[in-house]
């Protein structure tokens, strides 16, 4: 059930938002394919530093792995989403569960568009304790967690959800964010700016996304 007319926030700060990521991730793709030294720098610190203690903690580099093979899989979050989409169904929303279901795709391919345009070469390390497929950028894991926890908070501020509610899962959305870029870098398969581009246009994906459907949402009703 969409929000009253009165209710319903206005496209401009979703759209506004997602705007303001996209130039940020489209800045942040420039850099990374033309190789700017300073950030080329600053991943290959991040990355040397992380796999060291990586190299020398397998019980913590353990956990990275199964937090980032099982808990925050993109496969897990597109689960999630399915189930989300389900349930919309359920209760007869099947716009919103196709705009959900659309949404994810659209992450998926702009994530897997954007890996085969740029072909970064993921980290490499005489000893590694983890490997990935695809190239580097931007993080897939980083980006699909972002999008199914962003799609979740839209989802509930649509449907009118107390803000304990929202908080919940906004502050289990980041930490997921947070969490899962970490996973990346310390387990030596991300460079840092791969994880913040994932963080970026996932943002850039459900803002726009949210703001176009509170367009057509505010066009129906006018």
């Amino acid at each position: 059930m969409l929000l009253a007319p009165s209710q319903a926030p206005r496209p401009t700060g979703p759209l506004r938002a997602g705007l303001i990521c996209a130039l940020l991730a489209g800045v942040l793709l420039v850099l990374v394919v033309a190789q700017w030294g300073p950030l080329m720098a600053l991943d290959r610190a991040v990355a040397d530093g992380l796999h060291r203690r990586a190299v020398a903690d397998p019980g913590l580099t353990h956990v990275n792995r199964v937090l980032t093979d099982w808990v925050w899989d993109p496969w897990a979050m597109r689960a999630l989403l399915a189930v989300v989409v389900g349930v919309l169904l359920w209760r007869g929303e099947r716009l919103l569960a196709l705009w959900v279901a659309a949404t994810s795709g659209l992450g998926t391919a702009v994530q897997q568009g954007l890996k085969a345009a740029v072909d970064r070469d993921r980290p490499r390390w005489p000893d590694p304790v983890d490997s990935a497929g695809y190239a580097a950028f931007p993080s897939g894991h980083a980006l699909s967690v972002t999008v199914a926890f962003g799609l979740l908070v839209w989802l509930l501020a649509l449907h009118g959800a107390g803000r304990r509610a929202r908080t919940a899962v906004s502050a289990i959305g980041v930490v997921s964010a947070l969490g899962v870029g970490f996973t990346r870098l310390f387990l030596g398969v991300h460079w840092l700016s791969d994880v913040v581009g994932g963080w970026l246009i996932g943002v850039a994906v459900v803002t726009l996304s949210a703001a176009a459907h509170q367009r057509w949402a505010l066009n129906r009703r006018g």
